[in-house]
């Protein structure tokens, strides 16, 4: 069997503004890596080497940040890629739509851009080659079904998909990788707009499970993390370094006084000042300068070129080109972007959070 991989890149990313003002929320950082590039990565683990980019109105960086992953990572040398303008981000099924030319007659597993997931995306391909569907979903339990698409189960088959249901009709979320054969384009071509002005995936599901087209359902394992929302990103943060961080230090530019305690990751170039003290599982980029005077505490990841001076924080994401300096008070669970300068005011709160978008300036 054929597979081609859909990865959508589009969106326009409106609630995680302001961070998404000025780029799109594909391109956003989670512990140091655009969140893009961990569904890529999924997609060429299962073994799919040509696959299809959806690229929305905003698409700055999004190119370039996946050419230049192939362009430097070896297991990319087989990876072939196009890209797919979508010029209305009018909904998943829409990206289907307007890239049926390219995909043809192949089966092809679409992935969610903003979607993570523990263990991969193996078991939707393994279940696609074994069993031949016509589409694959993956569910997974959660507490308030209402932020999602849900799927109702009877009898151990699926019988009704619902998109962001106003009552919990089911606990089932549906996650974002789906696998379909070619027959999917002929229900396409069906499907209406929703009340959103979107042509929404579970309602193409279900004209095909209604038609009498096999779907099969896969339970995640691990965790599943939809980046949808400001505080997603601090909690996928917080998983991908819990999971994947090992304590490697690439620099030997460490002050004596300097403790790093735990599983942190500092990139080549980076110095350490006097009184530094990293806690991890945290990561810090390239040619960074932290110090003096500085403690990162965990769930922290800090973006290359970035300098932090006298100054506590941690659970944050800071992204790169950033500097840090002479805050008097602990910065906690904050996403500040990149080129920003923060520097210090009066002022005597004990933490603060701050959620600001690229080149932003702000005294405290």
């Amino acid at each position: 069997m054929k597979l081609k991989g859909l990865l959508l890149g589009g969106g326009l990313g409106t609630r995680l503004r302001p961070l998404t003002y000025t780029g799109n929320k594909h391109t956003l950082p989670i512990a140091n890596k655009p969140m893009i590039i961990y569904a890529l990565d999924n997609l060429v683990n299962a073994g799919i080497n040509d696959i299809l980019v959806i690229i929305g109105p905003l698409k700055e960086g999004i190119t370039e940040i996946i050419d230049n992953e192939i362009k430097n990572n070896e297991k990319y040398n087989s990876v072939k890629v196009n890209y797919v303008e979508q010029k209305d981000p009018l909904g998943i099924a829409h990206a289907i739509t307007v890239s049926e030319n390219l995909l043809g007659d192949d089966y092809f597993v679409l992935h969610l851009g903003d979607n993570l997931f523990q263990y991969g995306i193996n078991r939707f391909i393994d279940t696609l080659i074994e069993r031949k569907p016509d589409v694959v979903i993956g569910v997974t339990e959660v507490k308030d079904p209402r932020p999602y698409g849900v799927l109702v189960m009877k009898d151990g088959k699926p019988v009704k998909l619902v998109e962001k249901p106003k009552e919990p009709i089911s606990n089932l979320a549906i996650v974002g990788v789906y696998a379909f054969s070619p027959e999917v384009h002929k229900y396409t071509k069906k499907l209406k707009p929703s009340w959103r002005g979107e042509y929404e995936i579970t309602d193409l599901i279900q004209l095909m499970l209604d038609d009498g087209r096999r779907v099969e359902v896969v339970k995640v394992e691990g965790w599943w993390k939809d980046t949808g929302k400001i505080d997603d990103l601090l909690e996928a943060n917080q998983l991908i370094l819990d999971s994947t961080i090992r304590q490697s230090v690439n620099t030997d530019k460490i002050h004596e006084s300097a403790k790093i305690e735990g599983r942190v990751f500092v990139d080549e170039g980076t110095t350490i000042k006097e009184n530094v003290r990293v806690r991890g599982p945290a990561i810090i980029g390239k040619n960074c300068v932290i110090g003096p005077n500085v403690y990162i505490g965990p769930y922290t990841s800090i973006g290359d070129e970035c300098k932090l001076a006298n100054v506590d924080i941690e659970n944050s994401i800071v992204m790169r080109n950033t500097n840090i300096e002479n805050i008097t008070h602990r910065i906690s669970d904050s996403i500040i972007g990149n080129y920003c300068t923060i520097t210090n005011s009066s002022g005597k709160p004990n933490s603060i959070r701050i959620i600001v978008g690229d080149r932003s300036q702000i005294k405290l």
